[in-house]
């Protein structure tokens, strides 16, 4: 049989987008019409992966999320593996592959490779069980300090606790499965950001694209998508708003949020992300970094299904549009073969 998957199959060579969250698609879709590209979308929460058989011919772009179990697509990240497996087993070009999402769902593993690349992060350490997690927090000898889930997404669950005390009177909210998906629990170093500010550098085909400023005043839930806010409850949301035209002061308050940085020029940490993700075989993905008041810069978090804020690039002049530049990526891939 040529096929063998529940998955919808276009009649040409075609870019297949996998993914499990409609709304951070659109942007890409209409992308692709503009530049009439043919996709076809592979949503995937329930299906079914066989053994025989080959795959269509195209270029497959993982968009799989860390965070689907929160839209209850709890097994989405689980099936989307072998379906990986399946097409890179019959060699397949796969923007994203099986290293992507193995990193995506495990930020223990992402700071190890940081690390074992020269790239400074947050003291962590991954414990699994109360007393291990307590320990974790009393050995790590400082506070405050963050817990954060080992496989979370979106910034959800990611605490800032004061002390050790207070750690031990929510540690049955903040461990166990409940608390992170595999049961591990990261005790992490708290760097505090200078004028409370992140930022999320952007890569496509490897390459750095550009630099946003994140506003993370409000907390660690720093989603840039535009459908966040509205749509996704653990996105940041903008501020309440009292005033009588709250469309105009919501838009207002976003735009402050996500800036573009047009003279970014960390050209040191450009190039060792860079060179990781070369080395990982990863194409299309994010960095955060936080910068504390000494200047030094820590990756805190990677994300391989990145979204990108369209308001942000307006506000920049639309000059550098990431969701059409990954289009024409994916696209050229798709002339070459």
């Amino acid at each position: 049989m040529p096929f063998s998957t529940s998955f919808p199959v276009s009649d040409q060579p075609a870019v297949y987008v996998i993914h499990e969250n409609e709304e951070w698609v659109i942007p890409l879709r209409t992308a692709f019409d503009e530049l009439g590209i043919p996709y076809n979308e592979w949503f995937v929460n329930e299906g079914s992966v066989g053994l025989s058989g080959t795959p269509p011919e195209g270029v497959f772009y993982n968009r799989m999320s860390a965070s689907s179990h929160t839209r209850s697509h709890r097994f989405a990240v689980e099936l989307t593996e072998p379906l990986l497996a399946w097409l890179q087993s019959h060699n397949r070009v796969v923007i994203n592959g099986r290293r992507a999402i193995q990193l995506e769902v495990r930020k223990f593993e992402q700071y190890l490779a940081l690390q074992q690349a020269g790239i400074s992060t947050p003291k962590t350490t991954a414990a699994s069980g109360k007393e291990a997690i307590i320990d974790a927090a009393r050995n790590l000898g400082q506070t405050p300090f963050i817990v954060k889930p080992n496989r979370g997404g979106k910034g959800l669950g990611v605490q800032l606790l004061q002390t050790v005390e207070e750690l031990e009177d929510r540690i049955d909210e903040l461990s166990g499965s409940a608390f992170s998906l595999d049961g591990i629990t990261l005790v992490q170093e708290y760097i505090k950001p200078a004028n409370d500010r992140i930022t999320r550098m952007e890569f496509i085909d490897g390459t750095f694209y550009y630099a946003v400023e994140v506003d993370a005043s409000d907390g660690f839930e720093l989603c840039p998508a535009d459908s966040c806010a509205v749509e996704d409850q653990f996105c940041p949301a903008p501020a309440t708003v009292t005033n009588d035209d709250s469309s105009t002061a919501t838009a207002a308050t976003k735009q402050k949020k996500f800036k573009i940085l047009p003279d970014f020029n960390d050209h040191e940490l450009m190039k060792s992300l860079e060179n990781f993700f070369e080395a990982n075989v990863i194409q299309i993905a994010a960095a955060e970094f936080v910068e504390d008041t000494d200047g030094k810069r820590y990756v805190y978090d990677l994300n391989m299904n990145t979204n990108y804020n369209q308001e942000a690039e307006r506000d920049a002049g639309n000059r550098q549009r990431a969701m059409h530049q990954v289009a024409e990526y994916l696209g050229g891939l798709l002339n070459t073969r």
